[in-house]
């Protein structure tokens, strides 16, 4: 099971900054008014509420934005109608990129995904254009504790794990879409720290690129993705 990618531990740092920016509050402000307005603002009734309930809290997201936000989707409060859409091509040097979106103006967002990709050579494609590389799953990323891969796997040998990844600082590990909420658990009840538990859109196959500039370019590109307004989500199959 391979180590972590280059591009996965600079997403991950990025999060946190972003996180102490406040920036993250916007994005998953959106998700929860959307989230609301599909399922209801009961999270109780609303796995996906729930969820995104939890990561407000763990980015410290104050509980007034939390509340105004699902207000916003059950309509309880005025607020932008935001649908989600999801955008997919080619990137620098050929990479793979699936951009996740969540607009009230979609004119807008697809002129700005397109200009990024145009501007760092790359190409917007088609629907399943390259959808057919990734599969969705769950990724949990632990904070680690001295835990060897064979610990991992008998401490969840009870939940079908599809990859475990075993980095300095941190243990990845990937499940089924479903499963998500109830590896957490048990990761929490297991004395680890969850840095992040969500659902994505996770490469078949990574790419790896021969040389740093190279890479370097194809970064640069997917966080120029990434601090588009109207983008929540950027995954790519780089290694």
């Amino acid at each position: 099971m391979s180590g972590h990618s280059k591009w996965s531990t600079i997403k991950h740092k990025k999060g946190k900054e972003d996180a102490k920016r406040g920036k993250i509050f916007t994005k998953i402000s959106k998700e929860l008014t959307v989230a609301a307005r599909a399922g209801g603002g009961d999270p109780g009734g609303n796995s996906k509420l729930r969820l995104l309930m939890e990561k407000a809290k763990e980015a410290n997201m104050p509980n007034e934005n939390v509340t105004r936000a699902i207000k916003k989707g059950t309509g309880e409060l005025e607020g932008a109608h935001y649908e989600e859409a999801m955008y997919e091509g080619y990137g620098p040097h050929g990479t793979a990129v699936i951009v996740e979106t969540l607009s009230d103006n979609k004119n807008r967002t697809v002129s700005d995904v397109r200009h990024a990709f145009s501007k760092m050579g790359g190409n917007l494609g088609e629907t399943n254009s390259v959808l057919w590389m990734f599969q969705h799953k769950a990724v949990l990323i632990l904070e680690q504790k001295n835990k060897t891969e064979d610990d991992i796997i008998e401490l969840f040998m009870d939940y079908d794990l599809d990859d475990i990844i075993i980095d300095t600082d941190h243990i990845t590990l990937t499940t089924a879409p479903s499963g998500v909420e109830d590896l957490k658990k048990a990761a929490k009840e297991a004395g680890f720290i969850v840095e992040h538990a969500e659902v994505e859109w996770v490469a078949k196959d990574k790419v790896l690129l021969d040389d740093e500039e190279k890479e370097a370019k194809v970064f640069k590109f997917l966080e120029l993705l990434e601090d588009l307004d109207d983008v929540q989500n950027v995954y790519s199959n780089i290694g």
